[in-house]
């Protein structure tokens, strides 16, 4: 039911102009709801308070005067006494003593109308703060409270009455509700335009930022918000904004970068075959070594395409985080032992030795780590001149809750300024990115997607290297817990 209800709100303010508006207006609109609301309560108090103020300030006069009254009534001999001793009630009040004919026998201002006017002019129903066990009368300028008191002197009864004026004039207390609702408006108009300008000065960042988003062009993505002195929410989303636009642009560089370099990498082989093609419809039906030739540059590069699409389409799922992941307790020594063994099989011309192997149950994807060891092999061997050595180790690292993993060759070795760089797709040392005869062929994918990998295990690589010396590539891999290894069926 109360959804249905928010429902039925929400459709209503859509279908009003409220929320067509800007939202300084909404706020400047808001703003001074609250404050006429503020400002009309707080002027009905203000008035309410000057009418209870006026009627208990009377009543309590008034108690005071009656209980001076029964004080002297009773150290006196006779109400006769009392009333020629003088001074029998304190100013502001008026005393008028009547028998039970309503004579009046003794009064202290007879400018005070008659009883008969008090009774005509009595209001029947009160307001709510007069003290109901009094009377109040109601003239055209002036009101007054009206209390009543029996006495009993030598067996006759006597009525007192107390008069007191609770308001002098009436149109005073008019004329103030008028002043204090005048103001009421003034200061709501002041409010209101004051409001709108200083909402209008504080949305004006936003203002800015919508601007600014307007003129931003993919061409173009170097501008930026100007961000306030002031250290508040709109520095913080100008700040923000700007950052966004930052990761925005460096997003987009790279990704021209990538698009730049696929299109080159394809490029080239297809350039390659079509060349080769070429020749073989000119000249390989009568030249048997021409054909042979071209049939297997051709089939080289073909497969030098397919496994930069491969990897290409691995990355795209990575970044459209569709790759999946099977993970499951595993045994790091047999996936290291089985990748090294394959590798020593189809390189004749490298030294690659696995120094130590220790175990340690992990959690991970047993194809992708393998994928991930098979990167790090084939790039120990593409910049490892003929005759060198790799070597490869896993230790166990208790400590660390962590297995040590290390890949180390005495290759060509990578330049300080280009080793945070080699993990970025397509970066490659050799910049050249020709495959002239002698030089080193690749993708520049297979870090990139060994960075994946490890990252998407927990996995910390860190890198060694000094040109001409070799390189190592250390990867830090956590170790399974208990829990873990319990939940999946494996002994330790």
């Amino acid at each position: 039911m109360l959804s249905k209800s928010k429902a039925a709100l929400h459709r209503l303010y859509l279908r009003s102009p409220l929320w067509r508006m800007k939202i300084s207006t909404k706020i400047t609109c808001l703003y001074a709801a609250i404050l006429l609301i503020v400002l009309m309560f707080t002027s009905i108090i203000m008035g309410l308070g000057i009418y209870f103020s006026f009627y208990h300030e009377a009543d309590r006069e008034i108690n005071i005067a009656m209980e001076g009254v029964k004080r002297g009534l009773g150290s006196s001999g006779s109400l006769q006494e009392f009333l020629e001793a003088g001074s029998v009630v304190p100013p502001g009040i008026v005393l008028r003593v009547t028998d039970l004919t309503g004579r009046v026998v003794y009064e202290t201002d007879s400018r005070y109308p008659s009883l008969d006017m008090v009774e005509k002019y009595r209001v029947k129903n009160p307001p709510f703060w007069a003290d109901k066990s009094m009377d109040v009368v109601a003239f055209d300028r002036f009101t007054i409270y009206h209390a009543t008191m029996d006495v009993v002197d030598h067996g006759q009864v006597y009525q007192m009455h107390f008069f007191r004026t609770i308001t002098t004039e009436n149109y005073f207390l008019e004329h103030l509700q008028q002043l204090i609702f005048i103001i009421t408006i003034i200061g709501f108009i002041v409010a209101l335009l004051a409001g709108y300008f200083l909402s209008s000065r504080i949305l004006q960042p936003i203002r800015d930022l919508t601007q600014t988003a307007r003129k931003i062009e993919v061409e173009r993505m170097d501008r930026r918000i100007e961000v306030p002195p002031a250290h508040d929410e709109l520095a913080e989303l100008a700040s923000t904004f700007n950052h966004m636009l930052d990761r925005l642009e460096r997003g987009f560089q790279q990704q021209q970068r990538f698009v730049s370099d696929a299109s080159h990498e394809l490029r080239t082989p297809v350039t390659v075959i079509l060349g080769y093609s070429d020749l073989l419809s000119r000249w390989g039906s009568s030249d048997k070594k021409i054909l042979e030739e071209g049939i297997t540059a051709i089939r080289s590069e073909a497969e030098d395409m397919q496994d930069l699409i491969e990897k290409l389409l691995f990355l795209a799922r990575a970044d459209q985080k569709r790759q999946i992941l099977h993970k499951d307790v595993i045994n790091l020594a047999e996936v290291v032992d089985d990748a090294v063994r394959k590798m020593q099989l189809v390189t004749k011309k490298h030294t690659l030795t696995l120094a130590e192997n220790e175990a340690g149950l992990i959690f991970a994807d047993p194809a992708t780590m393998r994928q991930m060891m098979r990167i790090f092999l084939e790039n120990a061997v593409k910049y490892t001149p003929e005759g060198g050595h790799i070597e490869v180790a896993s230790r166990c690292v208790p400590a660390e809750k962590a297995m040590r993993l290390t890949f180390a060759d005495n290759g060509i070795g990578i330049a300080e300024e280009d080793q945070s760089k080699i993990f970025e797709r397509f970066y490659r040392a050799d910049t050249s990115r020709t495959k002239q005869a002698g030089s080193v062929g690749g993708t520049g994918l297979g870090l990139s997607i060994a960075s994946w990998i490890a990252e998407q295990h927990d996995i910390a690589i860190d890198v060694e290297s000094q040109l001409g010396q070799g390189t190592k590539f250390i990867l830090t891999i956590p170790l399974a817990d208990e829990q873990t290894i319990k939940e999946h069926g494996q002994q330790a």
